[in-house]
C-alpha cells in the first residue's frame, strides 16, 4: 500500500514550491498561519504610465449592473480611458455622466459608438439576444470585443461569432471572470498533479434564496415615462408592447435572456473547463421546474443538469452533475467538487482546498460484510486464506486537508479586465476566447434545449456545436 503521509510530504513540497503562474504575472506561495494552510500571492499590478497615444480608448454597450461593474474594473487598469456609452434607458445615461463626468459620450445608438475613431475596444453588457450581433458588428468595425457572458443567446449563433473573430484578428474575450482567477490556475495546478487520482465525477452547485437573487430588480419609477428605447431593445426578438418588467428583468425571460443555465450554469461550465483542459461534454440532460418564483417569468428557477465528459488528453471519463436552486431554504450558496479516485478538490471563487483519500489496497472483511454469514469453521478458513493473500495490511490514513486561499481583497474580475488589456497591447494569448466561450455557453445553452424540449441533447464539444 501506498505511504500516505509520504505522499502528502511530496505533494505540499511541490505545489508550496511552484510559482503559479497567471497571465498576468507570477507569484508564489507563502505559508499560512495554520498547518496545511497557504495563501497565494495575487499578482503584481501594473504601475506604468501610459501617454494619450499609448491609452485603451473603451465604450461600454450596456450600462447595467454589469457595465457599471466593468467599467469599475476596467479603469482600474493603468492606461485605459473610458470615452462613451450606451444603454437605452436615459436614466443610466444620466448616472454615467455623474460618475464619469459631463463630457462623457453617451448614446442609445450603440452603432454611434462603433462609428467613432477614439474607440479601441468595446464592452459589451446588453441583455443576451443582443451579444452576438453587437459583437460581429464591433470586430468587423475593427473594435476589440470584451462580451458578458454567455457569448451568445442562441446556439446557432456561435459559429459566426467564432469565425468573425477568426477572419477579423481582433481580441475578444468572454465575461467569465473565473477564468482568470489566480485560485482556478492553483485549482489546475494540483488536479494536473494527478494528488485525486484520475477525476470520476463532478459536482457544482449555485443556489440563492433572496429576490434580488432571483433577478427580481428594482424598476425606476420613471420607467413609464418614455425614458426607455423600447423598440431599439426588442431587436431580433418577437414584438410585444412596451413592459418596464421585461426590459429591466429581461433575465427572466426567453426573449432576451438565457435564464439560468445560460446566466449561472455558464459560470460553473467556464471554471470546469479552465481546471481540467476539457472542451466540453458530449451528452446533456436536463430537468426542473417553476416552483416559487412565479411573478411572469418563463424560465425554471429549479434547474439541475446531469452531463457525460469523455475521455480527453488531460483526464478520464467522468459525469458532471451540476444544480441551481432559487429558493435554497437551506442556505447551501455554492461549490464545485472534483472528485478522484483518491480524494477531492473543493474549489470556491476564493479558495481551492484538497483532501486525500485513498481506497486501501485490500478489500478487508467484517463489519456490513457477509463475513459474519459464514460458519465459524468457514470463518476461521476464510481468515486464513485472507492473512496469506494480503500479508502486510495497513490501516488506511485519512489525510488532513490543504488549502489554498486567495488574499484578502483580491478580485478575479480585475485580473480578467487586466488580461483583456494585455490582449490587446501586447498579443498575449486569450485563454477565453470565441471558441472557449462558445464550448462553455453551448452546454448550458443545450441545457435549456434538453429542459424546454423533454430530451437528450447530444453535444460536439471539439466543434461546439448540436450533433
Amino acid at each position: 500500500m501506498t505511504n500516505l503521509k509520504s505522499s502528502r510530504r511530496s505533494f505540499i513540497k511541490k505545489v508550496a514550491g511552484t510559482a503559479l503562474v497567471t497571465s498576468v504575472t507570477p507569484s508564489v506561495l507563502l505559508a499560512g498561519q495554520q498547518k496545511g494552510s497557504y495563501f497565494l500571492e495575487a499578482p503584481q499590478r501594473e504601475k506604468k504610465s501610459y501617454g494619450p497615444n499609448d491609452q485603451v480608448n473603451i465604450a461600454i454597450i450596456g450600462m447595467g449592473i454589469m457595465g457599471f461593474n466593468n467599467a469599475l474594473c476596467s479603469l482600474q487598469v493603468p492606461g485605459v480611458k473610458l470615452v462613451a456609452v450606451c444603454d437605452l434607458y436615459t436614466g443610466r445615461l444620466d448616472r454615467a455622466k455623474e460618475m464619469y463626468g459631463k463630457d462623457l459620450f453617451v448614446t442609445k445608438n450603440y452603432k454611434e459608438i462603433l462609428d467613432r475613431k477614439d474607440v479601441d475596444a468595446v464592452i459589451i453588457a446588453t441583455s443576451d439576444h443582443w451579444h452576438d450581433r453587437i459583437s460581429i458588428e464591433a470586430m468587423n468595425k475593427g473594435k476589440h470585443v470584451y462580451c458578458e457572458k454567455p457569448m451568445v443567446h442562441k446556439l446557432e449563433e456561435g459559429a459566426e461569432v467564432i469565425a468573425t473573430q477568426k477572419k477579423t484578428g481582433k481580441v475578444f474575450q468572454v465575461g467569465s471572470q473565473r477564468v482568470s482567477s489566480i485560485v482556478t490556475e492553483k485549482t489546475r495546478e494540483i488536479f494536473e498533479s494527478k494528488t485525486i487520482g484520475d477525476i470520476v465525477m463532478v459536482e457544482t452547485w449555485m443556489d440563492r434564496h433572496s429576490a434580488n437573487g432571483a433577478w427580481q430588480y428594482s424598476i425606476p419609477t420613471d420607467a413609464q415615462g418614455g425614458t426607455v428605447d423600447w423598440e431599439n431593445f426588442i431587436g431580433d426578438a418577437p414584438k410585444r408592447p412596451y413592459d418596464p418588467v421585461r426590459f429591466f428583468r429581461w433575465r427572466n425571460y426567453q426573449d432576451y435572456g438565457t435564464g439560468v443555465a445560460g446566466d449561472l450554469f455558464v459560470h460553473l461550465f467556464s471554471a470546469l473547463h479552465a481546471v481540467t483542459s476539457s472542451k466540453g461534454p458530449n451528452r446533456v440532460l436536463a430537468t426542473g421546474g417553476l416552483r416559487y418564483w412565479k411573478d411572469g417569468r418563463d424560465v425554471p428557477d429549479v434547474i439541475l443538469g446531469i452531463y457525460d465528459y469523455p475521455q480527453a488528453d488531460k483526464h478520464a471519463a467522468f459525469n458532471l452533475q451540476m444544480r441551481v436552486n432559487f429558493v435554497d431554504g437551506s442556505e447551501s450558496g455554492e461549490g464545485l467538487r472534483l472528485i478522484g479516485t483518491d480524494g477531492v478538490i473543493e474549489m470556491g471563487w476564493d479558495a481551492v482546498k484538497v483532501i486525500h483519500h485513498k481506497i486501501r489496497n485490500e478489500p478487508g472483511y467484517g463489519g456490513w460484510d457477509s463475513y459474519d454469514t459464514f460458519s465459524e469453521s468457514q470463518r476461521k478458513e476464510y481468515e486464513k486464506w485472507y492473512k496469506a493473500k494480503y500479508p502486510k495490511t495497513k490501516p488506511v490514513i485519512s489525510d488532513s486537508d490543504l488549502e489554498f486561499k486567495a488574499p484578502r481583497g483580491y478580485s478575479a474580475n480585475l485580473d480578467h479586465h487586466a488580461n483583456f488589456y494585455k490582449g490587446i497591447r501586447e498579443k498575449a494569448v486569450i485563454v477565453e476566447d470565441a471558441l472557449f466561450g462558445m464550448r462553455a455557453a453551448g452546454p448550458a445553452l443545450a441545457t435549456n434545449k434538453s429542459y424546454f424540449d423533454k430530451t437528450i441533447i447530444n453535444w460536439d464539444p471539439e466543434q461546439a456545436k448540436l450533433v
